[in-house]
């Protein structure tokens, strides 16, 4: 399935073992240049992954976000 920028995305965020939907806006990707104007939400969310987290080797082995919000979990595109 392919999806544009204007689809509603969230992200899946670990916090204290509860897991919350921070949903995607325009604001959040601002600073994102695409060269296609639709992409895969795979292709995006790892995209999206790329510029909120940092990730940590053994032995964490996470992706955490750079904000202190939690751990990376994933996306959910609808």
């Amino acid at each position: 399935m392919v999806h544009g920028l204007g689809e509603k995305m969230d992200l899946i965020i670990l916090n204290d073992g509860l897991y919350s939907l921070v949903p995607v806006t325009k604001a959040l990707l601002k600073d994102i240049i695409l060269v296609h104007d639709i992409v895969d939400c795979f292709d995006l969310c790892d995209i999206v992954r790329l510029k909120l987290t940092v990730y940590y080797d053994y032995p964490i082995n996470t992706h955490a976000m750079k904000d202190g919000s939690g751990d990376f979990f994933g996306c959910i595109c609808k």
